[in-house]
């Protein structure tokens, strides 16, 4: 089993992954690969501003975001190009996992999770995990615009190509959103899924056909 381990300074009871490219395994089946204390409690993606509690869903629910403040209850999502993001709080009491395409960016998933998480921004740290970079994410001007017409900063995210695209970075997007949050503690944001062909999934690369890499973060301090 491979996967990364953000490089962070967690407390060290916060236990995160991202599973790296695997063959034929499903996400229940690359979860049970890891030692994790429970089930993962999985969201439907649905590339929206929805933030669920871990506490309060036993199916599925639709959300891009789930956020817990229980020991050993782990938060999962899926990911072949959109920016995962995992969260815990300084004193690692609480964590988070985002699902972050562009359409939830530009619907405000990164404001809605730490308007749930409900913390002084500066108590954050966040990891940027795998997502397709900047060099290969291409992208038409209902993305510029859905950015650019909420932030004129955002405009220094997009790199113009041929008439009417632009080569749109998603890890510059996320840390000016979390920036806007008053979150400074960014981690990671130097991955590719789309040329590290060997290491992730990428549903742009792959043209739709791929897997899913998976990104889960719990607390692992006894339970209260």
């Amino acid at each position: 089993m491979k996967y990364l381990q953000p490089d962070w300074p967690a407390p060290d009871h916060i236990k995160a992954y991202t599973t790296l490219r695997q063959a034929a395994s499903t996400p229940e089946q690359i979860a049970a690969s890891l030692p994790l204390p429970e089930t993962p409690i999985w969201i439907k993606q649905v590339h929206g501003a929805t933030v669920v509690d871990a506490e309060q869903t036993n199916a599925p629910q639709e959300a891009d975001a789930i956020f817990t403040s229980q020991p050993n209850r782990v938060c999962a999502i899926l990911t072949a190009d959109c920016l995962p993001l995992l969260v815990c709080n300084r004193q690692g009491t609480q964590v988070a996992a985002i699902h972050a395409g562009w359409r939830g960016l530009a619907a405000g998933i990164i404001e809605a999770t730490f308007k749930a998480l409900k913390q002084p921004a500066d108590e954050w740290l966040v990891w940027l995990g795998p997502a397709i970079g900047p060099q290969k994410f291409e992208v038409g001007k209902e993305v510029y615009d859905a950015f650019v017409s909420q932030n004129e900063d955002a405009r220094a995210a997009f790199t113009p190509q041929t008439q009417g695209k632009w080569l749109a970075n998603l890890y510059q997007l996320a840390r000016l959103r979390l920036h806007r949050q008053g979150v400074q503690a960014i981690y990671g944001g130097n991955f590719c899924t789309y040329t590290e062909t060997n290491l992730f999934y990428s549903y742009r690369r792959d043209h739709g056909k791929t897997g899913r890499m998976v990104s889960l973060i719990w607390n692992c301090s006894p339970k209260r």
